[in-house]
């Protein structure tokens, strides 16, 4: 079996599609989307393409080892979640060819089904609470939101209060058998972090992702040393090697992304060496089908895996353009009292409308629709984090 081939679909709405077709009809499926660059993406991944043609698919590993280091200039969030993406679709042919779902590939399962949580609310709005009902009314036993839109570098007691009231009528609404996650997005200091995070405690969060900037590595330690809250981050660390002074300075849950960190190769490594560290797998995925249907697998062929983040109904999507529409199937994603039970397709365990996609990269191409990261400014005029 020889690779002939690799496609990008660029579609609302923000994500990136590959198709790898061989010379057998096997095809496979993979989301190497970066939110806010996904031309870039496709450039990158038409690229690495190149070294790939006339290729054995089923080399998995050898053809890791040579998208990541053959190029001299290494890792980033570009050639990182290139590599992510066409990594994934070589898993979904590699279970395709031997008729088994790519955790059994990894192994064989370790559990019958992840728990997911559900994101609510935007980034000020103040109907958080309604909104955390609407998700226990759907069944998720867990919910993620996020703390604040913008802080200063070093805010008023005001707008600390207004993080702490925001994340208690949460916690009202879910109660003390239900899970909340707080997302300070990189928009907190390192000094407001550790303000803010002895203050949330009485609150009980799950956990608190990254509460300051990948940048700012050298201050995480002070920031899990500051809180009994458990930290997570991971979502701009992209290999094993990123995460390494995260685990080094004491993070309890990591949060690789399926996509932009190397893949399901990657990954699961990253689960590997976070076990060392008795922290716990929660991937980043507000992303498409495919790179949930990827992170999946790897939850069903790791222990250590704590919860699931999947993006159905956030705000970013809209009709035609969320998770389900571009599957043929998409009773895989069907969650059940806020979990989702193990695939047992071949492959990624789901199949992609290929129509449907080709469709959709056709009209966001006439439409020259592309989704940009937005930009936030302080009072000052001075660029705020997003």
């Amino acid at each position: 079996m020889k690779i002939t081939g690799l496609t990008t679909y660029a579609v609302a709405p923000r994500w990136l599609f590959v198709r790898i077709d061989t010379d057998e009809g096997v095809t496979g499926w993979g989301e190497p989307a970066l939110e806010g660059r996904v031309r870039t993406v496709a450039a990158a991944v038409e690229e690495l393409g190149e070294l790939l043609i006339g290729a054995d698919p089923l080399r998995i590993e050898a053809h890791w080892q040579l998208l990541t280091k053959a190029g001299f200039y290494r890792g980033g969030p570009v050639l990182s979640s290139a590599v992510g993406g066409i990594d994934q679709a070589l898993w979904d042919i590699a279970g395709k060819v031997h008729g088994v779902p790519v955790h059994e590939l990894l192994g064989g399962p370790l559990r019958d089904r992840v728990r997911v949580y559900s994101w609510i609310g935007g980034d000020g709005a103040d109907d958080v609470a309604e909104q955390a009902a609407r998700k226990v009314a759907e069944g998720f036993t867990a919910v993620k939101m996020n703390a604040s839109a913008q802080l200063r570098p070093i805010d008023t007691p005001e707008a600390v209060d207004r993080v702490v009231r925001r994340v208690a009528a949460v916690r009202e609404v879910l109660g003390p058998g239900r899970d909340l996650a707080i997302d300070f997005h990189g928009r907190v200091s390192t000094p407001m972090a550790r303000r803010l995070l002895p203050l949330l405690e009485p609150l009980a969060p799950m956990f608190v992702e990254e509460p300051i900037l990948p940048e700012h590595a050298a201050n995480l330690a002070s920031v899990v040393a500051c809180t009994s809250i458990p930290i997570a981050t991971g979502e701009r660390l992209y290999s094993r090697w990123d995460f390494r002074a995260a685990f080094e300075a004491g993070i309890a849950v990591a949060q690789p992304d399926i996509t932009h960190a190397g893949g399901i190769s990657e990954v699961r490594r990253i689960a590997a060496q976070a076990e060392t560290y008795d922290a716990f797998l929660a991937p980043h995925c507000p992303l498409g089908p495919v790179a949930l249907a990827a992170s999946l697998q790897v939850d069903f062929a790791v222990p250590n895996v704590l919860v699931q983040e999947q993006s159905l109904g956030i705000h970013y999507n809209g009709e035609g353009s969320d998770l389900l529409d571009y599957l043929l199937d998409p009773t895989v994603f069907e969650y059940r009292d806020g979990w989702v039970e193990r695939p047992r397709g071949p492959g990624l365990g789901v199949e992609v409308d290929a129509k449907a996609v080709e469709r959709a990269a056709v009209w966001a191409a006439e439409n020259r629709f592309e989704w940009r990261t937005p930009v936030w400014r302080h009072d000052d005029g001075g660029v705020a984090e997003w």
